[in-house]
């Protein structure tokens, strides 16, 4: 086999493959042997008949192209690899001859990465981000975590007032004509959670258990149901019980029912280490992003859009994966919204662009500095993984692919080469 680089423009490559005669005649033997029982000849059982009689009754290329299927997944990659190409996308296959003398002659076009020439990457500026944690933040997260043990009461002859909840029958009618969806029976709405229709729940506020009102609302013109959409409504509601929530007091005997601390104040340091670390977290993070987009901007670079596109394709995928948590998925998103796929693609293109980018710049700079992933650090990270996970890290490594292995290996590679930058970053 031989490879020839024919041309390169931007981050398109043109290149020739010849594969020996030989070597291709016993690919078309191998197709051959693959689809001879799918002919019938007279005079032969089926399967039976030879290669030259079914070349003579349905041409000398009958089984080219499926000769070529069986040689090009062989040959392409050891070409690329001759070449030094990176390819990012399909390859576009023509051929250009077969005969005895040359064999079989491909000319492959393909887009691959870009070539990138490195900006400044050292000693790149940045501020310090602020990761101080305020005592108004603790005293928040206790009062976060009162309010998740709070117990709800019903409360006899209790007028509704925003943070109640208010347990409801109703049904809604749209010019005298109840509609679809719009009846419910001991629904819990909690007053001022603005869940449902804006000016619904403002109509509650009063009421006591047992009482009956008539709620007049207007739809939303943006509503997801077009037959109701910008629609005015009344809704028929009962009031069946009213429920207050009883926030317990931040004491010592708070700490003891909800921690593993004996004081409030022992609870409330630990509160204050936790908020600082993730603090510490996020300060980190947001560090290390501001490096890594301030080194993305001192490098030119065409992004090719076969990455952008896979790339968006990764954020739809996990856009996706979110809304199934909720119960709905990317076409019902679409539906609510009025938007297209095309529409909700091209909102995410210039932060696809700017991941895409990003990435080849960390390829790049680690290319540069020769960082590679020894197999200690590949197995700390599958011990990390397994601990997270809670395996018996030999059966996360044997439940592991090829490609996700060396997926695990290409993350560690990129955090290293962040911590690279990191280093030698100059922090005000």
């Amino acid at each position: 086999m031989k490879a020839e680089l024919l041309k390169r423009e931007g981050n398109n490559v043109t290149l020739k493959i010849t594969v020996e005669n030989d070597k291709f005649e016993a690919a078309v033997t191998k197709a051959y042997n693959k689809n001879k029982g799918k002919y019938n000849i007279p005079g032969f059982r089926k399967g039976k008949a030879p290669k030259m009689v079914i070349e003579s009754q349905y041409g000398k290329g009958i089984f080219y192209n499926d000769a070529i299927e069986i040689l090009f997944p062989e040959v392409y990659p050891t070409a690329i690899d001759e070449l030094n190409i990176d390819p990012i996308d399909r390859p576009d296959l023509d051929v250009e001859e077969i005969s005895k003398d040359n064999g079989l002659v491909m000319v492959v076009n393909v887009e691959v990465k870009p070539e990138i020439q490195l900006g400044d990457y050292k000693g790149i500026e940045i501020s310090k981000v602020d990761n101080n944690v305020s005592e108004e933040a603790v005293e928040s997260s206790l009062k976060e975590m009162a309010d998740k043990n709070a117990r709800v009461l019903s409360v006899e002859d209790k007028a509704l007032e925003n943070g109640d909840t208010a347990v409801i029958d109703f049904e809604g009618f749209e010019s005298g004509v109840a509609f679809e969806g719009g009846k419910g029976e001991n629904h819990n709405l909690v007053i001022g959670s603005n869940t449902f229709i804006p000016g619904f729940e403002e109509q509650l506020v009063g009421k006591k258990s047992g009482e009956e009102v008539e709620v007049n609302v207007t739809f939303p013109e943006e509503y997801h149901a077009e037959n109701l959409a910008g629609k005015p409504v009344v809704f028929k509601v009962k009031v069946n019980d009213v429920k207050v929530k009883e926030v317990p007091e931040l004491d010592d005997e708070f700490a003891k029912d909800t921690s593993e601390f004996d004081t409030l104040a022992e609870l409330r340091a630990d509160v204050k280490a936790k908020l600082e670390a993730e603090s510490q977290n996020r300060a980190d993070a947001e560090m290390r992003n501001a490096i890594v987009e301030k080194v993305s901007a001192n490098t030119e670079v065409e992004v090719p859009n076969a990455m952008v596109q896979n790339q968006i394709d990764n954020m739809l995928m996990e856009l996706n994966y979110q809304l199934q948590m909720q119960g709905l998925n990317l076409q019902q998103l679409l539906e609510m919204t009025g938007r297209s796929i095309e529409e909700l693609r091209e909102e995410r293109r210039e932060d696809a662009e700017k991941l895409v980018k990003s990435s080849l710049v960390l390829e790049a700079v680690a290319k540069s500095e020769n960082i590679e992933v020894s197999e200690e650090e590949l197995d700390a990270e599958l011990d990390k993984m397994a601990s997270m996970y809670n395996m018996e890290v030999d059966k996360l490594k044997a439940s592991l692919k090829e490609t996700d292995t060396e997926d695990i290996k290409g993350q560690v590679k990129i955090r290293k080469t962040i911590d690279l930058l990191v280093e030698n970053a100059k922090i005000a």
